[in-house]
């Protein structure tokens, strides 16, 4: 909606649709310990923003000197001295700046001296009219709710990262070769369990997919950092040192632990089966 207004706005005034970010985001240098797990990486949210039929996206590095930085400085400095802004678009409980003394009715009072217009945008609401936000987008991934998540996001649930070696055990003893798909740190992810889903090579092609996300607790009873394993349906290849997108359309079930292997296949065989009728459903649909 933020960026739909900005959009219709500029079009009107015949002005230059021009979107700001930071390169990470400010809490990871304000306050590491708490910062809120990322949706996205930064190659993803400007691969987003070009979709939006926005003209220009302006990355700016944000570090302890930026975070220092009084809010009226980056007003007269980045907004007016580096862009020109003649309209601005932020949400309604926009903050910025050092100590995030900046709000909208700063950047309103400055941009009557400086020149240019302020529009504060509310939260859009979903269908019940709860307002939808990246917290409560977390709040649903955290809880595996990956369906209700991309609702909320317009999109799948995407988790980027390089597809590594692991154990081999998939293939050699289970029947099901994964790919092994190492995410950085700080991006969310979905609760540990299995997932059907879409895994889209670096040319783009996309195979059907059976995710586990967690711990492997059949093999590794005592714990571990979580794994995100793929298994594509219908592939044979190499996918290694492949850069990886992976997208979570729905939950099949919860992480368990099998008192054989055998079981564990057969389960396996269900997932698979099941990650066929849900993918080929949201396909027809």
């Amino acid at each position: 909606m933020l960026l739909a207004d900005l959009s219709a706005r500029s079009r009107a005034a015949g002005l230059v649709t021009e979107v700001v970010t930071f390169d990470r985001h400010p809490a990871t240098v304000v306050r590491p310990d708490s910062a809120p797990l990322q949706l996205t990486d930064l190659d993803q949210k400007l691969e987003l923003l070009a979709r939006c039929a926005v003209d220009r996206t302006v990355v700016i590095r944000f570090d302890e000197e930026r975070a220092a930085e009084p809010a009226e400085d980056f007003v007269t400095d980045v907004l007016v001295g580096a862009l020109g802004a003649k309209l601005v678009v932020v949400g309604s409980d926009f903050h910025f700046g050092h100590n995030r003394h900046g709000n909208v009715e700063l950047l309103q009072k400055m941009g009557e001296k400086l020149g240019f217009e302020v529009v504060g945008v509310s939260l859009e609401g979903d269908q019940h009219g709860v307002p939808v936000s990246s917290t409560r987008i977390r709040e649903l991934l955290a809880t595996g709710r990956v369906a209700e998540a991309g609702e909320l996001l317009g999109r799948y649930h995407e988790l980027r990262g390089t597809v590594e070696r692991g154990d081999a055990r998939g293939g050699s003893e289970l029947g099901f070769p994964t790919a092994n798909v190492a995410v950085p740190d700080g991006m969310a992810l979905p609760s540990e369990g299995i997932y059907a889903g879409w895994y889209v090579h670096e040319d783009g092609s996309r195979h059907q997919v059976a995710i586990s996300l967690g711990h492997r607790p059949t093999f590794h009873p005592e714990g571990g950092p979580p794994l995100l394993e793929a298994y594509l349906l219908d592939f044979a290849g190499d996918l290694y040192g492949e850069r990886a997108k992976v997208r979570f359309v729905e939950r099949l079930r919860d992480e368990l632990r099998f008192d054989s292997v055998d079981d564990l296949i057969a389960q396996m065989e269900r997932d698979v089966d099941q990650t066929r009728v849900v993918l080929g459903a949201k396909s027809s649909s």
